[in-house]
């Protein structure tokens, strides 16, 4: 809801429009707030290099923190070099620690724009960290994008197709009855197709997908699945976005989480560069969770490897 006390005048439309953001801020605009958050980071993720600088000159502190991170984290992370250059240029610092101990410029340095900042002596990534930025460069590459709506997939760690389909004991599927679900999903009921999921092995395990559903991320898919080992749920939600869910060993760990969402609070190191490096990425990220390195997106979009059809059970008890 939009503050009566911040004098913004109503919801801003773009964060692009130099004239207008100026405009409100002469006329009384509150540059400290806006929406109950900050206009500045509003503006770092969203708004133009012009926006960023005309909200930085006004005010206080243009490393003020919300949520944790500052503007500058904000430019960084949704991948915006103009307006980090904007706010450092405004005395924004790039090697301030923010979230897992990362700094904005640090974090840069694994992301598409390395020389974003110029990087004080001895301020480099490890090994282990570029290995993961160049990997996750390629994964996003092969199965990056936002995914489409209603796809339902498991990554599952070091375990082939046939072994997935001997945990889930599914039976085959003739390609010509999957191919026509696939040609028309809509023309069936729900209940008759989403038994039906396709499985593929990649290096690193396999993929367990559906495009019409979530039964690779229902529970009981995933416990089976993971039988030692772990992996990843994801189903492409229409109505409320990306939602996760982790397995381990038999066991569903974590629900109801968002990948691609970006870094947040509380997260480990390690964390916070997997969630930047595959933000707005949530296939790739799911991918990345369970160590799978496909070489193309087949594993996704199909065909795959093998249909099959899941016994009758009840698949939402853990």
């Amino acid at each position: 809801m939009e503050s009566r006390e911040d004098g913004w005048g109503g919801p801003v439309g773009d964060w692009t429009d130099h004239d207008d953001i100026r405009r409100r801020l002469d006329l009384g605009a509150d540059p400290e707030a806006w929406s109950g958050g900050r206009p500045l980071h509003r503006a770092a993720s969203f708004g133009s290099p012009a926006v960023v600088a005309e909200l930085a000159r006004r005010v206080t502190d243009v490393d003020a923190r919300e949520n944790g991170v500052t503007a500058l984290w904000e430019a960084v992370v949704a991948r915006r070099p103009d307006n980090a250059r904007a706010l450092a240029a405004a005395g924004a610092d790039p090697w301030r620690p923010s979230l897992g101990g990362w700094s904005p410029g640090r974090l840069s340095l694994a992301g598409p724009h390395p020389d974003l900042f110029a990087a004080p002596a001895g301020e480099r990534l490890s090994a282990a960290e570029r290995a993961a930025a160049d990997e996750a460069t390629r994964l996003v590459r092969v199965v990056g994008g936002p995914p489409p709506e209603g796809l339902g997939l498991a990554c599952v760690a070091g375990v082939d197709a046939a072994e997935a389909v001997r945990r889930l004991e599914a039976s085959p599927v003739p390609d010509e009855e999957a191919e026509e679900v696939v040609e028309d999903p809509y023309a069936y009921e729900a209940e008759e197709i989403l038994p039906i999921v396709g499985v593929t092995s990649v290096p690193g395990g396999c993929v367990v997908t559906q495009p019409w559903g979530h039964a690779p991320s229902m529970p009981g898919v995933l416990t089976r699945l993971s039988a030692g080992t772990l992996c990843y749920g994801l189903y492409a939600n229409p109505k409320s976005g990306n939602q996760g869910a982790i397995a381990r060993s038999g066991s569903l760990d974590a629900w109801d989480l968002h990948p691609g969402g970006g870094p947040d609070e509380g997260q480990s190191a390690e964390t916070v560069l997997t969630s930047f490096l595959f933000h707005s990425h949530a296939v790739a990220y799911a991918c990345a969770f369970a160590g799978l390195r496909p070489p193309d997106d087949r594993a996704v979009v199909g065909p795959p490897d093998v249909w099959v059809r899941l016994p009758e059970r009840d698949y939402w008890s853990h």
